[in-house]
């Protein structure tokens, strides 16, 4: 009976996860509608480069930046978005320059850099491997980003990390892959509910359509 149950909850978890992406294409053609906030976590960066003092904003020198790898991804992205016919409003990101250029790049105009979207991790490199889901104030500072309701007609665009990510939805969150958005639906009262998670492979299938 034991083996049974096993095989039967394989089974279940099998025709879940095949549910959950057939609906990838329905989850990205309802943003057409407007009413959505999508958290992206920024595209791949330069390994090479060292977050030395990442929080002088202005010293581009001092930040890890994206790789050109990460820009061709942001660019895919914002084809995608474009070609689509996806409404933004609101763009917010993170304070750094990663996050900055790939909220502009994804969208095609220009961003709001803020406080609640940067790095929660202090630019650990611990941290960013390992996020946890610990700060439960940075964590609420980026829920209440997710919660505010988009202009209406149009869907709000945020940038951020992995651990700002992990710390808003819970350390399972923390497997989120780069250039990949949760998306979640406002709603007419309360907070916003999860709708579904749009990987970077997810977008670049749609670019160019």
């Amino acid at each position: 009976m034991n083996v049974l149950c096993r095989l039967a909850l394989i089974v279940l978890l099998a025709g879940t996860s095949r549910h959950a992406a057939a609906d990838t294409p329905d989850l990205i053609s309802s943003l057409k509608q407007g009413g959505y906030v999508l958290i992206f976590r920024h595209t791949a960066t330069d390994d090479s480069q060292k977050d030395v003092y990442p929080f002088k904003f202005d010293d581009m020198s001092a930040q890890r930046q994206l790789s050109e790898k990460g820009r061709d991804a942001a660019r895919q992205i914002g084809t995608a978005v474009k070609d689509l016919a996806i409404p933004i409003g609101d763009v917010y990101t993170s304070r750094l320059n990663r996050a900055v250029e790939a909220g502009k790049l994804i969208s095609g105009r220009e961003v709001k850099p803020v406080d609640a979207l940067t790095d929660s991790s202090n630019a650990s490199a611990s941290g960013m491997a390992n996020p946890t889901g610990a700060n439960a104030r940075a964590g609420q500072a980026v829920r209440q980003l997710v919660d505010a309701p988009p202009q209406a007609g149009t869907n709000t665009v945020l940038v951020t990390h992995k651990t700002n990510i992990a710390d808003a939805f819970g350390k399972d969150a923390g497997n989120v892959g780069e250039g990949e958005a949760f998306v979640y639906k406002a709603g007419s009262s309360g907070p916003a509910t999860f709708a579904g998670r749009i990987t970077l492979a997810d977008w670049i299938a749609k670019a160019g359509r």
